[in-house]
């Protein structure tokens, strides 16, 4: 009878739509919405909308350290080949530093194809100073946590990455006395999944009011004198999802490319409008394990990881903004320079992975190691948020790709998940 009365009420199809479709409908009325605020003059009811979104990623920032700490814990806890972990974890991270050097490659190609900083006045950006990150051994040395629960309440992802870890390998190496703990973190676990999926379905609500927020704020006054350079980087982001990360589902895993983008659907359009491969990482996790059909010992090591350290998205976008900036001042740059750059943006990705601002960071870095002026970068931080939403997406495809990749060639992968064609739904609770 309650299935009859869902089926045939008002919000039944909505109710019962599938939650990729869902969070496409909110994304295209959000950009609809706000379109109009601006050019009607509301912007703060664009911002007072935006509440709503910030209301969800807080949702699911409030999420990351637990399911990061629990599933990892689980998945070592269970793990009984320490070869395997060994492996995994160098996998993921040539995986990561070899698709960055292509993601910065493919970004100084277009870059020199649309030439974006042609015909930009930057006679009054302001000055910026060079950031520079800490030293790389410092970022090693401070992976170690002096106090776990510090780490966890700021957020620290790495640090939390490596006390689950060796706590995880702990209940596991001291045998039978560890089952009740074991036992206690297994069924955390199934809690934090159900929690995860409660909150996953507002995704729909989160996405409309950030999209109707930028593009209330923005408008197209912003948008369309810059438009190379935004055009260059979505059209940079597309072809490297499509012809990398898919090259290598298709024919590395020897998979259907077409399920892996399908699977997802939801990590990515959360990703593009939250602007945070951290706080999109438990919408990651959740679609990775239950529509690609991937192992939780895989996923709960090669996200948190990704969301850490994986970054080309950023590095694409370095080197469209580096030739950019050479352009707008009139700066050739030979072979030597384009090598620098890819060098410097590959490295920098780890590098500067823990600092915020990631990206001005990195940028900066990039500029001064070629010698060209900060300056430009004041004119390119008016539509960062219109980059990084591209950069963002490219971020989590990445993650996303690696551990089906490695979950394929470590033999962890459930096929019939995968070749399954669903996507995620909201919790029954909810749809009542």
């Amino acid at each position: 009878m309650e299935t009859t009365q869902r089926k045939t009420g008002f919000l039944a199809p909505w109710r019962n739509m599938l939650l990729w479709k869902q969070i496409v409908i909110a994304l295209v009325l959000g950009i609809a919405v706000g379109v109009v605020l601006n050019i009607t003059g509301n912007e703060a009811v664009a911002g007072t909308i935006k509440h709503i979104g910030t209301l969800f990623l807080s949702l699911i920032k409030m999420l990351i350290v637990p399911l990061i700490f629990v599933s990892l814990v689980c998945g070592m806890a269970s793990v009984s080949d320490m070869a395997r972990m060994g492996r995994i974890g160098l996998k993921s991270v040539v995986f990561y530093l070899c698709t960055t050097a292509f993601a910065i490659s493919i970004g100084l190609l277009l870059g020199t194809l649309f030439q974006p900083g042609v015909g930009i006045d930057l006679g009054t950006a302001a000055a910026m100073e060079a950031k520079t990150p800490p030293p790389f051994v410092e970022q090693l040395i401070a992976i170690v946590p002096k106090n776990p629960i510090a780490a966890a309440a700021d957020g620290k992802v790495l640090q939390i990455i490596f006390f689950a870890i060796m706590f995880g390998l702990s209940i596991n190496l001291v045998g039978d006395a560890g089952k009740p703990i074991r036992d206690f973190f297994e069924a955390l676990n199934s809690v934090i999944l159900k929690l995860t999926e409660i909150v996953i379905s507002f995704a729909p609500y989160g996405v409309f009011a950030l999209m109707a927020w930028v593009a209330g704020t923005y408008g197209m006054d912003l948008l369309l004198p810059l438009g190379t350079i935004i055009a260059a980087l979505y059209i940079g982001c597309i072809l490297h999802a499509v012809f990398v990360y898919g090259g290598l589902v298709t024919f590395v895993s020897r998979l259907n490319p077409l399920r892996f983008f399908q699977g997802i659907v939801e990590p990515q359009i959360v990703a593009f409008t939250s602007t945070s491969s951290s706080g999109t990482l438990p919408v990651t996790i959740t679609a990775v394990q239950k529509n690609l059909g991937v192992d939780r010992s895989v996923a709960s090591f090669t996200l948190p990881l990704g969301a850490t350290i994986n970054m080309d998205g950023t590095a694409m976008y370095q080197g469209i903004a580096a030739l950019f900036v050479a352009q707008a001042f009139g700066v050739e740059l030979g072979m030597s320079e384009y090598i620098t750059i890819i060098l410097t943006s590959t490295l920098a990705s780890i590098g500067t992975a823990g600092v915020p601002g990631a990206g001005l960071v990195m940028l900066s870095l990039v500029l001064t190691s070629v010698g060209l002026p900060l300056e430009g970068v004041a004119i390119i931080a008016g539509i960062d948020r219109i980059l990084d939403m591209a950069r963002t997406s490219l971020n989590v495809t990445g993650d996303a790709a690696c551990t089906v990749v490695i979950a394929k060639s470590e033999g962890q992968l459930d096929f019939d998940a995968y070749n399954t064609p669903h996507v995620l739904e909201a919790p029954d609770l909810l749809k009542a």
